[in-house]
Formats: C-alpha cells, structure tokens, sequence
C-alpha cells in the first residue's frame, strides 16, 4: 500500500461521511434533482415483483451478477421495481475509483449534461437497514447517501448505488483505529469488525469505514473480472488530467448499464 492510499484510510471518518462534494465517500452530491414521481413511490406500488433474488448487471465490460438479502427487504424490494420499469436501464457507473468502489444508478447519467451526474434520483430515499452480517467487502453492493449534516438518519437513496472494489489489504493498526472511528460515528462503544469481516479486511481491504452507516443489501457473485474493469477504467484523475472536481473520477468513455431479473440463476445442476 503506498503512503498516498494509507493516509486516505485515515482521514477521519467523520470528514469521509460529511463530505458530498469530496470523493471519498459513496454520496449524491446535493439534494435530488430529479422532480418527484408519484408513481415512483416506495409505498404506493402493485408491481408483481419477481421472486429470485439474482440480478444481471450488464455492460460493455461485461456482466456482474448481483445477489439480493433477504434481511434488507426495502432495499431489496426498491431495488426490484425500478429494474421491472427499466429505471436503471442506459444510466452509467458515472463514478470510479480503483481500489474503493464504482458508483452508479443516477438518472440524470442519461443525458448529455456531465455536471449532474450524482445529483439524482427517483424523488425519494429510503430508511436505513444496517444489518451486522453484512459489511463492505470486495462486491458488497450498497446504497449511496447524502452526509451526515444534512441527512442524520442516514436515508439511503431511492436509486444510486454502488459495488465496493476493494483490492489494497489493511493491516490490523488501521484495522483497529477504523474500528474506534466506527465507534465513535455511530455512538456504538460495542462495535467491532466480525470475524468474517476482519478476514476479508486484512486480505483485500475494501472499504471497512462505511460499516454500520451505509447500509449494504446485497453482493456480486459473478463477474468479479467485470468490476475490475470497470473500477480501473480510465478517468481524468487516474490519467493526471486537470479536470473539474465534478468529473474527476468520471470515466472518459460511458460506461452504461441494463439490468434484469436472472429467475433460472443459479443454473441448476446437469442430470
């Protein structure tokens, strides 16, 4: 890990949340402006959802495929109907940093306007659903939010996601002082890393600062070589383009998205 990426972990965790416009932080960067939609409600739907819980992410990389849990049924559930309108279908991954996360499922990544790219969504947010069984490993599939200051219960966005990339392993010191930051950000003095978690940390480092705060409702379980892809795809900041702040790890080429239900995944065994 170079000196540049250990002093990153270390930025305080409560800066990393607060931060909108920054990048460390999977956020929107203001307050939606996509116009509400009644008909976009988390509430008022009569959609027949699907029942599998396999979601096909594809792309001009390649496709990942997604897991949905069960234990975060709003998120889960949301997730399914804006795929059944095809509300995800041609935005973009209109953010990616190698080594963290790529960030996607914004409609206003549709249109030619660059700058508003983080800035919507479907008119609504979601309550939180921080479960301790999941955490932010290599493929965790979470919810991007607003900060802290203007978003204390920590709402989830109706829309925007991302998938952590996590490949840069953490030792136990840093390990132990994100603990005590977690701790203290979520005024939980029990909080520590599970077992599991703590393996996956030390092994591929990922993005253990989020834990508990943003909440994290399913996983990639095929495609990982397509999050590589994706994640390292060129952006002006990656490049030591100067760019504005807005599109720094935007990457240079569009990188869309259509999403749908895969109710035969996993195949089932031949014979």
């Amino acid at each position: 890990m170079t000196a540049r990426r250990a002093f990153a972990w270390l930025v305080p965790l409560a800066l990393l949340l607060a931060c909108e416009t920054g990048r460390e932080a999977p956020a929107e960067t203001s307050e939606h402006t996509t116009p509400p939609d009644p008909r976009m409600t988390a509430e008022a739907d009569t959609l027949d959802l699907p029942e599998t819980n396999y979601y096909e992410i594809a792309t001009r990389y390649g496709r990942m495929v997604v897991r949905l849990y069960d234990e975060t049924p709003l998120h889960r559930d949301n997730f399914k109907k804006l795929v059944a309108r095809g509300f995800y279908d041609g935005t973009t991954f209109h953010r990616v940093i190698a080594g963290f996360m790529i960030q996607g499922g914004d409609p206003n990544s549709k249109d030619d306007d660059p700058y508003n790219d983080g800035q919507g969504g479907p008119g609504y947010t979601l309550p939180a659903e921080f479960h301790p069984r999941f955490y932010h490993k290599r493929g965790a599939l979470a919810t991007a939010r607003q900060g802290d200051h203007v978003n204390p219960e920590r709402r989830s966005s109706g829309s925007q996601f991302y998938i952590v990339h996590g490949t840069n392993p953490i030792d136990e010191t840093m390990l132990a002082q994100m603990e005590a930051q977690i701790r203290t950000a979520t005024n939980n003095p029990d909080f520590r890393f599970s077992d599991a978690a703590r393996t996956a940390y030390l092994r591929d480092g990922s993005a253990p600062f989020l834990d508990m705060q943003y909440t994290v409702f399913g996983e990639v379980v095929e495609g990982f070589d397509v999050l590589d892809r994706i994640a390292t795809t060129p952006t002006p900041k990656s490049q030591g383009r100067p760019a504005h702040p807005a599109l720094g790890d935007q990457p240079l080429e569009r990188v869309e998205m259509t999403v749908r239900p895969l109710p035969d995944y996993p195949p089932k065994p031949a014979g």
